[in-house]
Parts: structure tokens; sequence; C-alpha cells
């Protein structure tokens, strides 16, 4: 009975840390290539992960917040996709450049030519955004994820501080603190420091990358230690009813 115990203990605790172990990032999310700063401009990457063994992402719509509008929205062009840009009209026009914008993107739709995003892979549709809103600390994209199976699975919910994370969590974008000397970070060609905004932009890129690396090992780590945990349990359970039988 001991040994059973012990066997059924190492089970569990082999299935927990495999449980524990599981990313929990695996769902769209959006991230700045380097900073967004309130008031400025940037790139942002939507990281979409393909959650199915045995369909292909084949469609990704985001919609652009419509309390906090973005004058500018470009996305990059992308082998093997079709983008779509929708504009809608706004209720209060917005000033860029001295010139008022009256409408604004609000949503853009990324339709597979091919294949699309294949079991097993994840894809970056960058997008360049701004002018970023200066009395707001984050901005909200919900988004659609459709499946060559055409299931569609909606990452609409928004995330609220001090609860669980939901579900189906939307992509929330995160906005830095305009800097000190009165510049925002930007793309090129907006801000004449764009040198060292390149610069600061590579090198939180790089870190970025390396957290990624660092986590998408420590996963793989604790899942592996998870089976052999549970695989050792398992055997130690076996060898000891054998040595009961044989005694």
């Amino acid at each position: 009975m001991k040994a059973s115990r012990i066997a059924a203990a190492g089970a569990a605790a082999g299935v927990t840390v495999l449980a524990l172990s599981a990313p929990a990032f695996a769902h769209v999310t959006v991230q700045p290539e380097g900073t967004a700063a309130k008031g400025g401009y940037a790139v942002v990457d939507f990281k979409v992960p393909n959650e199915r063994d045995n369909a292909s992402t084949t469609k990704l719509e985001v919609t652009f917040p419509t309390d906090h509008p973005l004058a500018s929205v470009m996305p990059e062009p992308m082998p093997g996709w079709k983008i779509e840009i929708t504009k809608s009209k706004l209720d209060k026009p917005l000033e860029m450049h001295g010139e008022k914008i009256s409408e604004a993107v609000t949503k853009v739709t990324w339709t597979a030519d091919g294949k699309g995003i294949e079991p097993g892979y994840f894809e970056k549709f960058p997008v360049s955004i701004g002018q970023l809103p200066e009395d707001a600390d984050q901005l909200v994209f919900k988004a659609l994820q459709t499946y060559s199976n055409k299931e569609v699975v909606r990452w609409i919910e928004v995330p609220q501080k001090g609860q669980e994370e939901p579900d189906n969590p939307a992509p929330v974008l995160e906005l830095s603190a305009a800097s000190e000397d009165g510049h925002h970070t930007s793309s090129a060609g907006e801000d004449s420091d764009s040198g060292s905004a390149e610069k600061a932009s590579a090198d939180s890129t790089a870190s970025d990358s390396a957290s990624s690396d660092t986590t998408d090992t420590t996963a793989r780590v604790l899942g592996v230690v998870g089976i052999v945990i549970g695989a050792a349990g398992v055997a130690y359970g076996v060898l000891a009813g054998r040595r009961r039988a044989d005694a």
C-alpha cells in the first residue's frame, strides 16, 4: 500500500510539474520592438502561435482601440498574407503634425494566401503605430484567430489588475513614460534622435529575446523533470509490487 501511494504521488508530481511548465503565454500577444512611449511612435508585433495539432491559422483580425484612436497605422508587408485595412470615421477628429484627422484605422486583417501558420509554429505580424496617447498606460487590441477547420478563437477578454488572467485574454500593449527631455520614441524619420532610439530598440529587443529564450528553456527543463519524476514513481510502485509478490 505504501509503495502504491509513493508511486501515485510520483506520477502526480510529474503531471503537476508538466502543468506548471506548460507555456502560459500560448495566446495572441502584442509587444513593441523596443519601447512604446506615450506620445511617440512604435513598431509592435502581434505574436500568433498555432495551438492546434490538426489545423493551420489562416486569418488574424486585430481591432484597434476606439477610445484612443491611432492616426497612423501601417502594417509591414508579409509574404503569404493578404492585408486589409479598415478605417472608420472618428467622433472627435485627431490633430497630427498640424493636420486634423477625421478617420482612423479600426481593424487590420491578415488572410493567408497559402498554408498560413501550420501546427507547431508561430508568426509575428509587425505594425507601425502612432501617435501613442499620452493619457493612457496601455492599449487593448482585441483579436480573432481563425483556423483552417473554420474554428474561430476570440482573444477579446480584457485582463483586470489583481485578477487571474482570463481564458482568452486580449493583447495588451503597455505604454512607457515619455523621456524627460521631451523626446518620444519614434520610428525612422519621426525624431532627430532616431539613431539613439534604434540602438535602444536593438538593446531592448535583444534583452526581450534573451528573456524569452530563458523562459522557454526553463519550461522545457521543468517538463523533462516532471516526466522523469512521474516515470520514477511508477517504476518504484511496480518494483515494490513485484517484491511483495516474490516474498
